[in-house]
Protein backbone atom coordinates (compact mmCIF):
# COMPACT_ATOMS: atom_id res chain seq x y z
CA UNK A 1 0.00 0.00 0.00
CA UNK A 2 1.24 3.48 -0.56
CA UNK A 3 2.41 5.53 2.71
CA UNK A 4 1.01 8.12 4.08
CA UNK A 5 2.63 11.52 6.05
CA UNK A 6 3.09 8.76 8.71
CA UNK A 7 5.02 6.07 6.55
CA UNK A 8 8.79 5.64 7.48
CA UNK A 9 7.86 5.75 11.18
CA UNK A 10 8.07 2.87 13.59
CA UNK A 11 4.71 0.37 13.85
CA UNK A 12 2.68 1.58 16.59
CA UNK A 13 2.92 -0.51 19.85
CA UNK A 14 0.40 -3.51 19.43
CA UNK A 15 -2.16 -3.62 22.39
CA UNK A 16 -1.68 -6.98 24.63
CA UNK A 17 -4.54 -9.19 24.64
CA UNK A 18 -5.88 -8.91 20.82
CA UNK A 19 -6.81 -11.41 19.27
CA UNK A 20 -5.21 -13.04 15.96
CA UNK A 21 -5.93 -16.25 14.38
CA UNK A 22 -4.54 -18.32 11.74
CA UNK A 23 -6.07 -19.26 8.70
CA UNK A 24 -7.63 -17.32 5.78
CA UNK A 25 -10.82 -15.39 4.75
CA UNK A 26 -13.08 -16.94 2.36
CA UNK A 27 -13.42 -15.16 -0.81
CA UNK A 28 -17.31 -14.21 0.04
CA UNK A 29 -15.92 -12.92 3.49
CA UNK A 30 -13.53 -10.62 2.28
CA UNK A 31 -16.03 -9.32 -0.32
CA UNK A 32 -18.80 -8.77 2.53
CA UNK A 33 -15.75 -7.17 4.76
CA UNK A 34 -15.33 -4.40 2.16
CA UNK A 35 -18.77 -4.02 1.14
CA UNK A 36 -19.14 -3.25 4.76
CA UNK A 37 -16.66 -0.65 5.43
CA UNK A 38 -17.42 1.20 2.42
CA UNK A 39 -20.74 2.31 3.11
CA UNK A 40 -19.38 5.52 4.67
CA UNK A 41 -22.95 7.68 4.14
CA UNK A 42 -24.61 5.22 5.44
CA UNK A 43 -25.75 4.91 9.31
CA UNK A 44 -23.47 2.95 11.37
CA UNK A 45 -26.56 0.55 12.71
CA UNK A 46 -27.84 -0.05 9.33
CA UNK A 47 -23.79 -1.49 8.73
CA UNK A 48 -23.87 -3.44 12.00
CA UNK A 49 -27.27 -4.61 11.54
CA UNK A 50 -26.05 -6.29 7.83
CA UNK A 51 -22.81 -7.59 9.47
CA UNK A 52 -25.16 -9.29 12.52
CA UNK A 53 -27.26 -10.34 9.54
CA UNK A 54 -24.30 -11.64 7.05
CA UNK A 55 -22.02 -13.18 9.27
CA UNK A 56 -22.79 -16.31 11.35
CA UNK A 57 -21.80 -16.16 14.56
CA UNK A 58 -19.38 -19.00 14.33
CA UNK A 59 -17.51 -16.74 12.25
CA UNK A 60 -17.84 -13.39 13.58
CA UNK A 61 -14.33 -13.66 15.87
CA UNK A 62 -12.27 -14.87 12.61
CA UNK A 63 -13.91 -11.84 10.87
CA UNK A 64 -13.17 -9.95 13.54
CA UNK A 65 -9.30 -10.86 13.33
CA UNK A 66 -9.47 -10.03 9.97
CA UNK A 67 -10.82 -6.20 10.84
CA UNK A 68 -7.88 -5.89 13.09
CA UNK A 69 -5.42 -6.76 10.53
CA UNK A 70 -6.30 -4.54 8.13
CA UNK A 71 -6.27 -1.24 10.89
CA UNK A 72 -2.83 -2.14 11.81
CA UNK A 73 -1.86 -0.63 8.34
CA UNK A 74 -3.40 2.83 8.17
CA UNK A 75 -2.93 2.70 3.94
CA UNK A 76 -5.49 -0.18 4.33
CA UNK A 77 -8.23 1.66 4.82
CA UNK A 78 -10.09 5.61 4.77
CA UNK A 79 -10.29 7.42 7.42
CA UNK A 80 -14.25 7.23 7.05
CA UNK A 81 -13.77 2.63 6.28
CA UNK A 82 -12.00 2.68 9.64
CA UNK A 83 -14.47 4.49 11.09
CA UNK A 84 -16.90 2.02 10.50
CA UNK A 85 -14.33 -1.15 11.09
CA UNK A 86 -14.14 0.39 14.68
CA UNK A 87 -17.68 0.67 15.17
CA UNK A 88 -18.33 -3.45 14.21
CA UNK A 89 -15.89 -4.31 16.49
CA UNK A 90 -17.56 -2.31 19.55
CA UNK A 91 -20.65 -3.61 18.84
CA UNK A 92 -20.43 -6.98 17.46
CA UNK A 93 -19.96 -7.82 21.51
CA UNK A 94 -22.39 -5.55 22.10
CA UNK A 95 -24.66 -7.85 23.90
CA UNK A 96 -22.26 -10.18 25.58
CA UNK A 97 -19.82 -9.67 28.65
CA UNK A 98 -17.08 -10.70 26.58
CA UNK A 99 -15.30 -8.09 24.09
CA UNK A 100 -12.11 -9.39 23.17
CA UNK A 101 -11.42 -6.40 21.01
CA UNK A 102 -11.70 -3.75 23.71
CA UNK A 103 -7.62 -3.63 24.53
CA UNK A 104 -7.77 -2.81 20.66
CA UNK A 105 -10.04 -0.45 20.70
CA UNK A 106 -8.82 1.58 23.98
CA UNK A 107 -5.19 1.42 22.07
CA UNK A 108 -6.90 3.06 19.05
CA UNK A 109 -8.76 5.89 21.35
CA UNK A 110 -5.57 7.09 22.75
CA UNK A 111 -3.34 6.67 19.85
CA UNK A 112 -2.33 10.61 19.35
CA UNK A 113 -0.59 9.57 16.00
CA UNK A 114 -3.88 8.87 14.18
CA UNK A 115 -6.36 11.48 12.57
CA UNK A 116 -8.26 13.38 14.98
CA UNK A 117 -11.93 12.09 13.76
CA UNK A 118 -10.56 8.92 14.47
CA UNK A 119 -9.54 8.95 18.34
CA UNK A 120 -12.58 11.27 19.44
CA UNK A 121 -14.90 8.75 17.55
CA UNK A 122 -13.33 5.86 19.50
CA UNK A 123 -13.87 7.97 22.70
CA UNK A 124 -17.76 8.29 21.96
CA UNK A 125 -18.17 4.79 21.53
CA UNK A 126 -16.11 3.32 24.80
CA UNK A 127 -17.94 6.33 26.75
CA UNK A 128 -21.48 5.33 25.53
CA UNK A 129 -22.65 3.12 28.94
CA UNK A 130 -26.44 3.46 28.31
CA UNK A 131 -28.25 2.15 25.60
CA UNK A 132 -29.68 5.78 24.61
CA UNK A 133 -26.40 7.09 24.51
CA UNK A 134 -25.51 4.18 22.06
CA UNK A 135 -28.24 4.74 19.70
CA UNK A 136 -27.78 8.15 19.11
CA UNK A 137 -23.97 7.87 17.90
CA UNK A 138 -24.69 5.14 15.92
CA UNK A 139 -27.88 7.04 13.90
CA UNK A 140 -24.95 9.00 12.10
CA UNK A 141 -22.85 7.84 9.52
CA UNK A 142 -19.05 7.71 9.57
CA UNK A 143 -18.95 10.54 6.76
CA UNK A 144 -20.39 12.66 9.87
CA UNK A 145 -17.72 12.02 12.08
CA UNK A 146 -15.17 13.27 9.55
CA UNK A 147 -16.47 16.66 10.16
CA UNK A 148 -15.12 19.17 13.17
CA UNK A 149 -18.23 20.16 14.56
CA UNK A 150 -18.86 16.39 15.45
CA UNK A 151 -16.24 16.19 17.89
CA UNK A 152 -15.44 19.67 19.30
CA UNK A 153 -16.93 19.70 22.34
CA UNK A 154 -15.99 16.18 23.39
CA UNK A 155 -14.37 15.20 26.62
CA UNK A 156 -11.44 12.91 26.06
CA UNK A 157 -10.05 10.15 28.94
CA UNK A 158 -6.57 8.90 29.06
CA UNK A 159 -5.61 5.40 28.69
CA UNK A 160 -5.46 4.41 32.38
CA UNK A 161 -8.81 5.91 32.90
CA UNK A 162 -10.57 4.05 29.89
CA UNK A 163 -8.84 0.60 31.52
CA UNK A 164 -10.21 1.31 34.69
CA UNK A 165 -13.66 2.00 33.24
CA UNK A 166 -13.92 -1.48 31.44
CA UNK A 167 -12.09 -3.48 34.31
CA UNK A 168 -15.11 -5.24 35.66
CA UNK A 169 -17.05 -5.27 32.19
CA UNK A 170 -14.65 -6.38 29.75
CA UNK A 171 -12.71 -9.38 30.12
CA UNK A 172 -9.53 -9.50 29.02
CA UNK A 173 -9.00 -12.29 26.37
CA UNK A 174 -6.40 -15.35 27.24
CA UNK A 175 -3.39 -14.47 24.47
CA UNK A 176 -3.95 -16.80 21.49
CA UNK A 177 -0.07 -16.55 21.03
CA UNK A 178 2.82 -18.03 22.56
CA UNK A 179 6.27 -16.04 23.50
CA UNK A 180 7.02 -16.02 19.33
CA UNK A 181 4.28 -12.90 18.84
CA UNK A 182 6.70 -10.61 19.16
CA UNK A 183 9.08 -11.59 16.82
CA UNK A 184 6.82 -11.96 13.81
CA UNK A 185 7.12 -9.82 11.21
CA UNK A 186 3.53 -7.78 9.48
CA UNK A 187 2.18 -9.63 6.27
CA UNK A 188 1.59 -6.30 4.32
CA UNK A 189 4.19 -2.91 4.19
CA UNK A 190 3.74 0.04 2.87
CA UNK A 191 5.16 0.59 -0.85
CA UNK A 192 7.32 3.72 -0.86
CA UNK A 193 6.99 3.82 -4.93
CA UNK A 194 3.00 3.63 -5.33
CA UNK A 195 1.69 7.55 -5.37
CA UNK A 196 -1.40 8.33 -3.51
CA UNK A 197 -2.29 11.45 -5.12
CA UNK A 198 -5.23 10.72 -7.88
CA UNK A 199 -6.78 13.43 -9.78
CA UNK A 200 -10.12 12.38 -11.22
CA UNK A 201 -13.08 9.79 -10.28
CA UNK A 202 -11.61 7.25 -12.75
CA UNK A 203 -8.22 6.94 -11.10
CA UNK A 204 -9.90 7.35 -7.88
CA UNK A 205 -12.05 4.49 -9.33
CA UNK A 206 -9.00 2.68 -10.17
CA UNK A 207 -7.00 3.05 -6.92
CA UNK A 208 -10.25 1.80 -4.78
CA UNK A 209 -10.14 -1.33 -7.07
CA UNK A 210 -6.51 -2.02 -6.57
CA UNK A 211 -6.77 -1.98 -2.75
CA UNK A 212 -10.03 -3.87 -2.36
CA UNK A 213 -8.15 -6.87 -5.10
CA UNK A 214 -5.00 -6.29 -2.77
CA UNK A 215 -6.61 -6.44 0.55
CA UNK A 216 -8.26 -9.78 -0.62
CA UNK A 217 -5.30 -11.50 -1.96
CA UNK A 218 -3.69 -10.69 1.73
CA UNK A 219 -7.03 -11.83 3.49
CA UNK A 220 -6.87 -15.07 1.27
CA UNK A 221 -3.21 -16.01 1.02
CA UNK A 222 -1.31 -14.84 4.49
CA UNK A 223 -1.41 -15.32 8.13
CA UNK A 224 -3.44 -13.20 9.85
CA UNK A 225 -0.82 -13.57 12.74
CA UNK A 226 2.13 -12.36 10.47
CA UNK A 227 5.01 -14.36 9.90
CA UNK A 228 6.68 -16.09 12.58
CA UNK A 229 9.95 -18.25 13.31
CA UNK A 230 8.98 -21.63 13.38
CA UNK A 231 9.01 -23.41 16.49
CA UNK A 232 12.20 -25.19 17.49
CA UNK A 233 11.16 -28.86 18.55
CA UNK A 234 12.82 -30.68 21.03
CA UNK A 235 15.57 -33.51 20.10
CA UNK A 236 13.67 -37.09 20.48
CA UNK A 237 14.83 -39.19 23.79
CA UNK A 238 17.95 -41.39 23.52
CA UNK A 239 17.56 -44.85 23.18
CA UNK A 240 18.66 -47.23 25.86
CA UNK A 241 22.28 -48.31 25.50
CA UNK A 242 22.51 -52.01 24.90
CA UNK A 243 24.95 -54.19 26.47
CA UNK A 244 26.99 -54.96 23.37
CA UNK A 245 26.11 -51.35 21.78
CA UNK A 246 29.32 -49.04 21.60
CA UNK A 247 29.24 -46.25 23.95
CA UNK A 248 30.05 -42.57 23.16
CA UNK A 249 32.89 -41.72 25.85
CA UNK A 250 32.91 -37.94 27.04
CA UNK A 251 36.76 -37.45 28.38
CA UNK A 252 37.64 -35.20 30.73
CA UNK A 253 39.42 -32.54 29.11
CA UNK A 254 42.44 -31.08 31.57
CA UNK A 255 44.33 -29.23 28.84
CA UNK A 256 45.72 -26.08 30.60
CA UNK A 257 45.08 -22.80 28.84
CA UNK A 258 47.79 -20.57 27.22
CA UNK A 259 46.97 -16.80 27.26
CA UNK A 260 48.53 -14.50 24.34
CA UNK A 261 49.86 -11.45 25.99
CA UNK A 262 49.55 -10.09 22.69
CA UNK A 263 46.35 -10.58 22.13
CA UNK A 264 44.11 -7.12 21.99
CA UNK A 265 47.45 -5.00 22.31
CA UNK A 266 47.52 -1.85 19.85
CA UNK A 267 49.76 -2.78 17.09
CA UNK A 268 49.63 1.01 15.40
CA UNK A 269 53.27 1.79 15.72
CA UNK A 270 53.83 5.50 16.67
CA UNK A 271 50.28 6.49 17.57
CA UNK A 272 51.17 8.40 20.64
CA UNK A 273 54.06 10.50 18.84
CA UNK A 274 52.04 10.93 15.92
CA UNK A 275 50.02 12.74 17.71
CA UNK A 276 52.00 14.98 19.83
CA UNK A 277 54.21 15.76 16.14
CA UNK A 278 50.24 16.64 15.07
CA UNK A 279 50.28 18.64 17.81
CA UNK A 280 53.61 20.32 17.51
CA UNK A 281 52.78 21.85 13.84
CA UNK A 282 49.92 23.61 15.20
CA UNK A 283 51.11 24.97 18.41
CA UNK A 284 53.99 24.70 21.19
CA UNK A 285 54.26 21.39 23.42
CA UNK A 286 54.90 21.39 26.82
CA UNK A 287 57.85 20.54 28.78
CA UNK A 288 56.48 17.17 29.39
CA UNK A 289 55.17 16.70 25.60
CA UNK A 290 58.30 17.92 24.41
CA UNK A 291 60.09 15.32 26.38
CA UNK A 292 57.88 12.42 25.69
CA UNK A 293 58.92 12.80 21.60
CA UNK A 294 62.23 12.68 22.40
CA UNK A 295 62.62 9.76 24.75
CA UNK A 296 60.21 8.10 22.28
CA UNK A 297 62.35 8.92 19.33
CA UNK A 298 65.41 8.04 21.61
CA UNK A 299 63.76 4.40 22.01
CA UNK A 300 63.11 3.63 18.63
CA UNK A 301 64.16 6.07 15.86
CA UNK A 302 62.23 4.72 13.05
CA UNK A 303 58.89 5.77 14.73
CA UNK A 304 60.16 9.09 12.70
CA UNK A 305 58.87 7.23 10.03
CA UNK A 306 55.26 7.26 11.07
CA UNK A 307 55.21 10.20 12.70
CA UNK A 308 53.06 12.21 9.83
CA UNK A 309 56.10 14.30 9.40
CA UNK A 310 56.10 15.67 5.60
CA UNK A 311 58.67 18.60 4.13
CA UNK A 312 55.41 20.68 4.25
CA UNK A 313 54.84 20.83 7.67
CA UNK A 314 58.32 21.52 8.65
CA UNK A 315 58.04 25.22 8.76
CA UNK A 316 55.66 24.89 11.55
CA UNK A 317 57.27 22.47 13.26
CA UNK A 318 60.05 25.20 13.17
CA UNK A 319 58.25 28.20 14.11
CA UNK A 320 56.12 26.46 17.10
CA UNK A 321 59.10 23.20 18.63
CA UNK A 322 62.12 23.85 17.10
CA UNK A 323 64.08 21.29 19.60
CA UNK A 324 61.53 18.49 18.30
CA UNK A 325 61.91 19.76 15.03
CA UNK A 326 65.99 19.34 15.45
CA UNK A 327 65.39 15.90 16.83
CA UNK A 328 63.04 14.77 13.57
CA UNK A 329 65.49 16.09 11.22
CA UNK A 330 68.47 14.81 12.89
CA UNK A 331 66.31 10.95 12.76
CA UNK A 332 65.65 11.31 9.09
CA UNK A 333 69.33 12.40 8.11
CA UNK A 334 69.31 9.56 5.68
CA UNK A 335 65.71 9.50 4.56
CA UNK A 336 65.12 9.92 0.53
CA UNK A 337 63.33 12.89 1.19
CA UNK A 338 65.98 14.74 2.93
CA UNK A 339 66.93 16.99 0.19
CA UNK A 340 62.87 18.02 0.34
CA UNK A 341 63.73 19.47 3.71
CA UNK A 342 67.05 20.88 3.36
CA UNK A 343 65.29 22.97 0.39
CA UNK A 344 62.25 23.95 2.95
CA UNK A 345 64.85 25.23 5.12
CA UNK A 346 66.72 27.21 2.68
CA UNK A 347 63.92 28.94 1.43
CA UNK A 348 61.18 29.38 4.25
CA UNK A 349 61.24 33.08 5.80
CA UNK A 350 64.83 33.45 8.33
CA UNK A 351 63.78 33.91 11.96
CA UNK A 352 65.23 32.83 15.47
CA UNK A 353 64.28 29.32 15.61
CA UNK A 354 65.18 28.58 12.15
CA UNK A 355 68.66 29.67 12.27
CA UNK A 356 68.53 27.92 16.07
CA UNK A 357 67.50 24.60 14.34
CA UNK A 358 70.39 24.77 12.12
CA UNK A 359 72.68 25.22 14.26
CA UNK A 360 71.76 22.58 16.12
CA UNK A 361 72.01 20.61 13.60
CA UNK A 362 75.39 20.73 12.63
CA UNK A 363 76.98 19.98 15.81
CA UNK A 364 74.16 16.60 15.78
CA UNK A 365 74.65 15.04 12.56
CA UNK A 366 77.06 16.35 9.17
CA UNK A 367 74.91 18.00 7.20
CA UNK A 368 76.13 19.17 3.87
CA UNK A 369 78.18 22.14 2.79
CA UNK A 370 76.22 22.95 -0.11
CA UNK A 371 72.84 23.50 2.24
CA UNK A 372 74.83 25.06 5.04
CA UNK A 373 76.02 27.95 2.07
CA UNK A 374 72.79 28.30 0.17
CA UNK A 375 71.34 28.99 3.98
CA UNK A 376 73.69 31.66 4.96
CA UNK A 377 73.34 33.09 1.34
CA UNK A 378 69.39 33.31 1.95
CA UNK A 379 70.27 35.10 5.44
CA UNK A 380 72.22 37.46 4.19
CA UNK A 381 69.70 38.18 1.31
CA UNK A 382 67.27 38.29 3.53
CA UNK A 383 68.70 40.95 5.74
CA UNK A 384 69.10 43.35 2.74
CA UNK A 385 66.11 42.89 1.54
CA UNK A 386 64.18 43.92 4.73
CA UNK A 387 62.81 47.65 4.78
CA UNK A 388 61.83 47.93 8.42
CA UNK A 389 65.65 49.12 10.21
CA UNK A 390 64.48 47.95 13.46
CA UNK A 391 63.87 44.48 12.16
CA UNK A 392 67.16 44.71 9.97
CA UNK A 393 69.40 45.38 12.59
CA UNK A 394 67.86 42.62 14.77
CA UNK A 395 68.27 40.09 11.88
CA UNK A 396 71.56 41.40 11.06
CA UNK A 397 72.57 40.29 14.89
CA UNK A 398 70.91 37.52 14.88
CA UNK A 399 73.22 36.19 11.60
CA UNK A 400 76.09 37.62 13.04
CA UNK A 401 75.76 35.30 16.13
CA UNK A 402 75.19 32.64 13.66
CA UNK A 403 78.10 33.40 11.64
CA UNK A 404 80.86 33.24 14.47
CA UNK A 405 79.03 30.10 15.91
CA UNK A 406 80.11 28.12 13.12
CA UNK A 407 82.86 29.99 12.77
CA UNK A 408 84.38 29.00 15.93
CA UNK A 409 82.80 25.66 16.05
CA UNK A 410 84.75 25.38 12.31
CA UNK A 411 81.31 23.80 10.92
CA UNK A 412 82.07 26.18 8.03
CA UNK A 413 85.44 26.56 5.68
CA UNK A 414 85.23 30.63 5.69
CA UNK A 415 87.15 30.76 2.75
CA UNK A 416 84.68 29.43 0.70
CA UNK A 417 82.47 32.14 1.35
CA UNK A 418 84.81 35.16 2.67
CA UNK A 419 84.00 37.54 0.05
CA UNK A 420 80.13 37.00 0.64
CA UNK A 421 80.99 37.08 4.38
CA UNK A 422 83.10 40.40 4.47
CA UNK A 423 80.92 42.32 2.31
CA UNK A 424 78.13 41.54 4.72
CA UNK A 425 79.82 42.56 7.45
CA UNK A 426 80.97 46.22 5.60
CA UNK A 427 77.36 47.38 4.25
CA UNK A 428 76.00 46.85 8.37
CA UNK A 429 79.75 47.61 9.82
CA UNK A 430 77.44 50.45 12.07
CA UNK A 431 76.13 47.53 14.03
CA UNK A 432 78.44 46.02 16.34
CA UNK A 433 78.26 42.29 16.02
CA UNK A 434 78.67 42.75 11.80
CA UNK A 435 82.02 44.59 12.92
CA UNK A 436 82.56 41.89 15.64
CA UNK A 437 82.23 39.10 12.48
CA UNK A 438 84.57 41.25 10.38
CA UNK A 439 87.41 41.50 12.83
CA UNK A 440 86.78 37.89 13.24
CA UNK A 441 87.24 37.11 9.10
CA UNK A 442 90.36 39.59 9.21
CA UNK A 443 92.20 37.06 12.56
CA UNK A 444 91.42 34.31 10.28
CA UNK A 445 93.19 35.31 6.74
Amino acid sequence: MSPEKDAGLPPPREPPGVPVLTGSMRPDECADLLSLVSGVKRPLEDVVADFLTRIPPERRLRFGAAINFVLKDKNMLRPAERLIAFAILRQVYSSQLENPFIPLLIHAACDETSDKPEWVFLQLLLNSTNGDNNREILRHSAADYLEESAYASQVLLTREQLERRYACKEVQPQPCTGSFRAATVRSAIPDPDVSQSCTDSSEISLAKSNRDNLITSLLQQTSLNGIGPQWIRPPPPRLEILERELQWLNLDNNHELLWDSSMCADTSRGAAIRDLVGKACKGPLSPAQQEQVLVELAKDWKLVYHCGMTPQKLPDLVEHNPLVAVEVLSKLINSADMDAYFDILVHMEMSLHSMEVVNRLTTAVDLPPGFIHDYISNCIRSCQNIKDKYMQNRLVRLVCVFLQSLIRNKIINVQDLFIEVQAFCIAFSRIREAAGLFRLLKSLE
